[in-house]
């Protein structure tokens, strides 16, 4: 697998090699160990989800409280969809942008984005179908959201797809509310986190 670090620290890309012959395709979509080596720990998996859209779904911007939060593991395995990693973690250097990534059944890529992160992906295709592995199971008293059209935020959403949100994301607050309501995680708690799931796994600081 080629990896390779986002510009929003603390979140991957992954790029598997891809073997062709007469019979089809071969490749391995997940890699505990490449992971790990970028970590600096593995990631425990909790849950598996999978999710089938129409084109123009647009699903996020999705986060959990801090800790234990949620890491993710996303890939397209079928049709095309745009992914976003956003920086929403207070008093981060980047605090406020984003990485989008291009998913599709084609380069077959996987994008990691660490706990405290927020994630959201717009489907390009319709029938797009997504699977993430997630490090905690879905617990709804920790989940947060963040409205995906929230201009500060100016998400790359194509201009030619009319985004279809859930009730819920469509009401989310936007960025700068829920810094103000407090909702955001903490750039220094994700760290200390991520430190401990370092120390952990025997990587020390």
């Amino acid at each position: 697998m080629d990896v390779t670090e986002l510009s929003v620290p603390d979140a991957w890309v992954f790029t598997p090699r891809q073997h062709t012959d007469s019979r089809g395709t071969f490749l391995e979509w997940f890699r505990a160990d490449a992971l790990e080596k970028a970590l600096g720990h593995p990631l425990g998996l909790a849950q598996g989800n999978h999710s089938i859209s129409r084109a123009g779904t647009l699903r996020g911007v999705h986060y959990a409280d801090v800790p234990p939060s949620q890491a993710k593991y996303v890939t397209c395995v079928s049709g095309r969809v745009l992914d976003c990693v956003i920086d929403i973690r207070v008093g981060s250097p980047t605090f406020g942008q984003w990485a989008a990534v291009q998913l599709d059944d084609v380069d077959r890529k996987g994008v990691y984005l660490a706990e405290g992160l927020g994630h959201a992906f717009i489907a390009l295709t319709d029938g797009a179908q997504v699977s993430y592995l997630c490090s905690t199971p879905y617990t709804p008293g920790r989940e947060r959201g963040i409205n995906p059209l929230d201009p500060d935020l100016a998400l790359p959403w194509p201009a030619d797809l009319a985004p279809l949100l859930s009730d819920k994301d469509a009401a989310a607050p936007t960025l700068k509310e829920a810094e103000a309501a407090g909702l955001l995680p903490s750039y220094a708690a994700c760290q200390a986190f991520y430190a401990d799931l370092r120390s952990q796994a025997g990587f020390g600081q």
